[in-house]
């Protein structure tokens, strides 16, 4: 049989295409920011992660272009042969201290951080317990391990718990969940989950990279959040988001660093972080750790926009993150949705199943601390006009 007869078959994708209400892949013809040039047309950005508001600051581009006027465009290399350059130990030293944790080590990208952190932590006698609604990165992070997986359901701690029990008392265990889950924007329930692993010999791992910026003293991420910085083993996040940049981390203790840097086949086999990404990440943290206001101001600016969606009627998922999932349930009605917004100057992100379960397909809209009151009125009036349209829509099959 031909590998590509799957390829010949009609896909969902052109399906949607047919159909008018493709949503990927819009062109910007603007950096990202609150408001945005999309195709041609003056958008409100409800869809970024640039949740500090980081990525047009200037002194973040001026790192950037400094180091690469003075290190070039890569490292033509990886970090465990000719790829490490100075910046990158500074980096790393500034976030461990920044995180109080022993040691970082960086990857290039942080859906590779969590392949290497997992691929090289889980060995064949080992389990790794995750929550279903982790981020993908996860679940492949434990398909490229030799480990067996199990899954508990979302934020449900008795089947945690029925999945600890489950694990052969000889076998090693880690527990990796979502600080704050992309989709949901709700965060985890780390207090549990450690009490949890203390009691059947589980290491834990938090993925914050949509806590750190977000939540926590400072922004330091879930851990900070909860009181829980010493609890918990491995934290995990990105530089593509709240740091403006590109790449991930690792935080632990300096042994288990050491452990997977000697180890992780995705980090021995791949280019180092670029100058710029490295430059601008470190100067993205050094604005975090000089302007924590940047976290209220976040926060502050998410709270206003659930008060309003509330006010209007609009059925959203609770959080206390400035990720705000609003319920269109049928995908069509996503994408549909999706495109009347961004003809009325609105971009958010459609999510639909596989990624939700059928029937529970979301716009999922995000915030950064440069978003204005104005802003989000006239966004969430939108927002509102388009679902009111949406009522009386038919769903096709």
């Amino acid at each position: 049989m031909d590998i590509f007869n799957k390829i010949a078959k009609k896909q969902m994708y052109e399906v949607v295409q047919e159909k008018g209400v493709y949503p990927y892949f819009h062109k910007l013809l603007s950096g990202q920011d609150v408001v945005v040039n999309m195709e041609g047309r003056r958008t409100i950005m409800l869809g970024s992660n640039n949740y500090l508001a980081l990525t047009n600051h200037p002194k973040v581009i001026k790192a950037g272009v400094e180091a690469l006027e003075k290190y070039g465009s890569g490292c033509s290399g990886s970090r465990f042969l000719n790829g490490t350059l100075d910046l990158h130990i500074q980096l790393e030293e500034n976030l461990a201290d920044f995180l109080n944790k022993e040691k970082v080590m960086t990857f290039s990208t942080g859906f590779q951080s969590n392949l290497g952190i997992i691929s090289a932590i889980v060995g064949r006698n080992d389990y790794v317990i995750c929550d279903k609604e982790n981020h993908a990165s996860i679940y492949d992070g434990c398909k490229l391990s030799y480990g067996k997986m199990l899954r508990y359901n979302h934020s449900d701690m008795e089947d945690l718990e029925r999945k600890l029990q489950s694990v052969p008392k000889e076998c090693g265990t880690l527990i990796v969940t979502d600080g704050v889950f992309s989709m949901s924007g709700d965060i985890c329930k780390l207090p549990k989950i450690v009490e949890l692993a203390k009691k059947y010999e589980a290491r834990v791992m938090v993925d914050d990279a949509h806590g750190l910026g977000v939540i926590g003293k400072g922004g330091r991420g879930t851990a900070s959040y909860f009181d829980l910085e010493d609890e918990v083993d491995i934290y995990m996040g990105t530089f593509s988001k709240s740091l403006a940049s590109l790449g991930g981390y690792m935080a632990a203790s300096k042994d288990v660093v050491e452990y997977v840097k000697h180890t992780s086949r995705p980090y021995i086999f791949s280019a180092s972080m670029t100058p710029a990404s490295v430059a601008c990440a470190l100067q993205a943290l050094e604005i975090l750790k000089a302007e924590p206001e940047r976290v209220d101001r976040l926060n502050e600016i998410s709270s206003y926009m659930r008060k309003k969606l509330k006010e209007k009627g609009v059925n959203i998922i609770e959080s206390k993150t400035p990720i705000i999932p609003i319920y269109t349930c049928e995908d069509y009605k996503t994408f549909l949705a999706c495109k009347l917004l961004l003809e009325r100057g609105v971009y958010v992100n459609p999510v639909v199943s596989p990624a939700t379960p059928v029937g529970q397909s979301l716009l999922r809209t995000s915030y950064t601390a440069n978003h204005t009151k104005d802003l989000i009125d006239e966004a969430s009036d939108k927002i509102k006009e388009v679902l009111d349209l949406l009522k009386d829509v038919k769903v096709e099959n």
